[in-house]
């Protein structure tokens, strides 16, 4: 709070370089600065008083609400009806188990399914999956050669059988490393080096990936910052939930 009123004061006197060479010139001018300072420095500080008495507020309506949904009697429903869940799930992954199994191995041909198992008949059919004609593609070509394995001649391409597989590329955090090279002249003993690359955020370690990665998860997904740090730490970063906080601050401030 000592940091942002002392900041803007500062900021409002470098914005005006021109009026600075006329201050000790002109004593109503100084003044008339003054003044201007201190009043924006008392709404500053009444909205930060705001802000506080806000987030006061919301954390004891949080607590409440922690207590009346993780109470005893609410915890022991909530148990059950997590138990009952798994269960249920567990069952369904079972039948579905068992499904494919008589599918595979019992039903071969479609003849079979009708005189056999009508039952698996009855059941709706399951929406295929949509799949974006922006996500990424990879194909993967099956080539059986260039001879026949019958007689030996040479193999010509009529046609082609393509299916497509969805799969998940997991995510990962990496450390880009960002060596700045210190040269000197042989001539002159000047010492060379290129300036520092920009950052999302001046001084900090996130890169404009991470930034926007958990801006959407927090915004878009509604997954909160706590849960983000859980997910961080499995993937080999302890990110304090306090830089977090400061992190989606600074960056939606920037945007």
């Amino acid at each position: 709070m000592l940091f942002l009123r002392l900041f803007r004061p500062i900021r409002a006197i470098s914005c005006m370089s021109n009026v600075a060479e006329h201050l000790l010139d002109d004593p109503a001018l100084l003044k008339a600065l003054i003044a201007a300072l201190q009043a924006e420095n008392a709404q500053i500080s009444a909205t930060l008083r705001a802000y506080d008495h806000l987030i006061q507020t919301l954390r004891a309506r949080i607590a409440k609400l922690r207590k009346q949904v993780f109470g005893k009697s609410s915890e022991k429903i909530e148990r059950e009806i997590a138990q009952l869940e798994l269960a249920l799930e567990d069952l369904m992954v079972a039948t579905a188990e068992s499904r494919a199994t008589l599918i595979e191995e019992e039903v071969p041909d479609a003849e079979t399914i009708q005189e056999t198992a009508p039952d698996t008949m009855d059941r709706p059919m399951r929406r295929r999956p949509r799949v974006s004609a922006d996500t990424s593609r990879e194909r993967q070509e099956l080539d059986p050669g260039s001879c026949c394995p019958d007689c030996g001649g040479d193999l010509r391409l009529v046609g082609e059988d393509v299916s497509e597989m969805l799969d998940l590329v997991a995510a990962q955090l990496k450390v880009v490393q960002i060596a700045r090279l210190k040269k000197s002249c042989r001539r002159c003993e000047r010492m060379v080096q290129q300036s520092a690359l920009s950052r999302p955020i001046p001084g900090s370690m996130a890169g404009a990936g991470l930034l926007a990665h958990i801006l959407v998860s927090k915004l878009d997904d509604r997954l909160p910052l706590c849960r983000q740090n859980e997910i961080f730490a499995r993937m080999g970063a302890d990110i304090p939930d306090s830089t977090l906080v400061d992190w989606c601050g600074r960056s939606m401030r920037a945007l």
